[in-house]
């Protein structure tokens, strides 16, 4: 299930993270899925940090906890390559922070695997403008250019995210060693990562950096296959590594995710259009090499997307549903199940769709500037009864796995 630690009653680790991680053992469920842990920025988004390593100490459910000179040191010494970084940019006793987290964190994955929840994480493949590790390493990116979308029928002007972008030739004559220590302390704190924006590896929209838009942006080339051999040499196989090929994805992203062994993602919510039958979104076009989605957490919920379709839109919901036998009195709880009903390896549903929730939980809108990464469950939402009635549904999809001895 999907949830950030911000959405947690509280907001922070500790006793409600140890209890929602009972609720999904309960549930059946056997991976929580949380976005990116670093210091969000002002407008509390987790996919603009201020570091691509530093956990935010606002996660914390102890600030104050003790921490002793030997931890600090051992700290630094296991963190060596970005912790003086992050030192330099953040306030003092950014490195005590960073051992309450790996503390606090390392206690909960430890729960988890007891009972039998592991974590999925989220890597957002930018880092941000002024963050510390473009100010620690400016010669990795490059100048004039910066990240973005092109125009399409969802955003005319295409959509500019501002995110310095990458000079890869420079990263490539380093034997990529950044994105080798990032994904190296991506795998010290998950036991399996999305890697956000995949296609970028094939080819990435560069806009030029003065631009008020994305529509003057090119495509540019980037690592392909030489990057993840790089993470291969020296993190070794098959890693545990998701890839997000979302949007316009062409063959040669295709052949790329399929070179380098990562499975791809689903969305249910793409795959109930009645235009597009051929979309590989769609049911019957699903195959195991993938992760399956009610929706993402820049998607409405599956009931707020289900209540604003056109009436005849719904009614092919409807129909799609009991097609394929996974009709619900609740249409949303049909999204659900159809999810479970897919051959994907794995299945992520939200926890808004499972609390029922509209558009009022949906945690972000791209198309939208503020009031995002705000919600918040609220404590007690998730009942036994939701559990059993989730866990049933796992079941019947013979999803279900057996509890830890």
């Amino acid at each position: 299930m999907q949830l950030h630690i911000t959405s947690l009653p509280g907001g922070k680790l500790g006793r409600a993270a140890y209890q929602f991680i009972d609720w999904l053992a309960d549930a059946g469920q056997s991976w929580w899925q949380v976005l990116p842990l670093g210091p969000p920025d002002r407008y509390r988004s987790p996919y603009k940090s201020s570091s691509a390593f530093a956990a935010w100490r606002g996660l914390l459910a102890d600030p104050r906890a003790p921490v002793s000179r030997a931890e600090i040191a051992d700290f630094r010494e296991r963190q060596r390559f970005w912790i003086g970084d992050w030192e330099r940019f953040s306030s003092r006793g950014a490195v005590a922070d960073q051992v309450r987290f790996e503390r606090e964190w390392g206690a909960l994955r430890v729960y988890g695997a007891e009972r039998g929840v592991r974590i999925m994480g989220d890597v957002a493949i930018y880092v941000s403008p002024g963050s510390a590790d473009h100010r620690a390493h400016p010669e990795l990116f490059a100048e004039g250019f910066v990240a973005g979308a092109p125009p399409d029928a969802y955003a005319t002007e295409g959509q500019l995210w501002g995110n310095p972008l990458y000079d890869w030739p420079a990263l490539q004559r380093r034997r990529y060693r950044w994105w080798v220590e990032r994904v190296r302390r991506t795998l010290e704190l998950f036991d399996l990562a999305r890697i956000d924006h995949f296609r970028g590896f094939v080819a990435y929209w560069a806009v030029p950096e003065a631009a008020s838009n994305a529509i003057g942006g090119r495509w540019r080339r980037g690592p392909g296959r030489a990057l993840f051999s790089a993470l291969g040499r020296s993190l070794g196989p098959d890693l545990p590594l998701v890839a997000e090929d979302l949007g316009v994805i062409t063959p040669a992203v295709e052949r790329l995710r399929e070179a380098v062994g990562l499975p791809g993602m689903l969305v249910i919510q793409f795959g109930l259009d009645p235009n597009r039958p051929s979309s590989p979104h769609r049911l019957e076009n699903h195959d195991a090499d993938r992760v399956v989605y009610t929706g993402t957490h820049d998607q409405d919920t599956a009931r707020g997307w289900y209540t604003s379709l056109p009436a005849a839109r719904r009614a092919f919901v409807d129909s799609e549903l009991a097609r394929l036998g996974v009709c619900d009195r609740e249409p949303w709880w049909g999204l659900v199940r159809l999810a479970f009903s897919s051959p994907a390896r794995l299945a992520m549903i939200q926890a808004q769709d499972v609390l029922g929730l509209g558009s009022e939980g949906r945690m972000n809108d791209p198309a939208s500037p503020g009031g995002n990464w705000r919600w918040q469950m609220r404590t007690g939402a998730l009942t036994p009864a939701l559990a059993q009635r989730l866990r049933e549904a796992t079941e019947a999809a013979g999803r279900l796995t057996s509890p830890p001895k």
